[in-house]
């Protein structure tokens, strides 16, 4: 994992909108997160020092990784996407780079798409990355306080390998999606929907910033959180019970709670740092995973089960078998 050097408080925000520490506390269990510094971080550049660690903890080099899945919402340029970047920044072969956009799911999305590649035999080893700045698209302002609060920078990533062992790695991952609900968590313009991509009048109006339906997200995610996870269990004759270790997406405190009440988990085996870095999207998992990790949280024969949900919507859960 990667997150940048500056660390911003919720005391730090309240200097710059209508807001306070109690207020941010209660509504999302965040204390403070990360924001990335221009010409240091990138959404590419985080990604390679994420993938730098996970390489050197597996005893893997550049060279040995086949594939590159990248999983992010803020890529550097609008085109290309930042898998490309990342190729050229570490000393990979010219191998392919797969850019995912499914946002908060998007980690999950992308070991979907890598476990299908090494089960059918067409790669080897992948690197799946999940990495955003997103800092920089929100209003520091009392017009954009509901969303600014919530979300941070960082990255995080795994490298996948075949294996000969029968019954560890990744089980069943499950994904959905559903469309309907798309503009209750979305970031309209700059799109291609308009003749004009961008305009003054569009900055005026906030027409550039991310809009959040809170109610209807939160609704939704606890409802399909649980489901997804029950889902996967079911596929692979598990249970909640057979849960080692839930490491879900982290949107929200309370969504968090809401999950663990559900699926009657004790709390050593629920993972959440939301408070140290917030919402860092397609980030959160692969950052959460490692922490939990480091913290000899994660051992050998363990069932880890993640799960997401979030803007599509979209959902996914993933069960790994440590």
């Amino acid at each position: 994992m990667y997150v940048p050097e500056q660390v911003v408080t919720n005391d730090d925000l309240a200097k710059l909108m209508n807001t306070s520490d109690e207020w941010i506390t209660e509504r999302t269990g965040i204390k403070e997160r990360r924001f990335f510094k221009e010409g240091v971080d990138t959404v590419s550049g985080m990604g390679a020092r994420a993938a730098e660690q996970a390489l050197q903890r597996a005893g893997k080099t550049p060279q040995d990784v086949d594939f590159i899945v990248f999983a992010t919402l803020s890529s550097d340029y609008n085109f290309p996407g930042s898998g490309v970047l990342l190729q050229r920044t570490l000393p990979f072969r010219q191998i392919g780079a797969l850019d995912v956009r499914a946002q908060c799911s998007g980690f999950i999305y992308g070991l979907s798409v890598a476990d299908q590649y090494i089960k059918t035999g067409m790669y080897k080893t992948i690197l799946v990355v999940g990495s955003e700045v997103q800092s920089n698209v929100f209003e520091l302002s009392d017009r954009g306080r509901n969303m600014s609060v919530i979300f941070g920078d960082g990255a995080g990533a795994v490298v996948l390998e075949a294996t000969d062992e029968p019954g560890k790695g990744i089980l069943h991952t499950v994904l959905h999606s559903d469309g309907h609900f798309a503009e209750e968590l979305y970031l309209e313009h700059p799109g291609s929907r308009r003749k004009q991509r961008f305009s003054p009048d569009m900055i005026e109006k906030g027409e550039l910033l991310p809009y959040m339906n809170g109610k209807q997200v939160f609704m939704n995610a606890v409802k399909y959180f649980p489901e997804v996870i029950r889902e996967a269990l079911a596929v692979c004759n598990l249970t909640e019970a057979d849960i080692d270790l839930l490491i879900p997406h982290q949107a929200n405190a309370r969504i968090t709670a809401a999950i663990q009440k559900e699926l009657n988990l004790p709390d050593e085996k629920v993972v959440s740092n939301i408070h140290k870095y917030g919402n860092t999207t397609a980030a959160s998992i692969p950052i959460a995973l490692c922490e939990a990790w480091e913290e000899g949280r994660v051992h050998d024969n363990d069932l880890i089960c993640m799960a997401a949900f979030g803007s599509g919507f979209m959902w996914a859960s993933a069960l790994v078998r440590w």
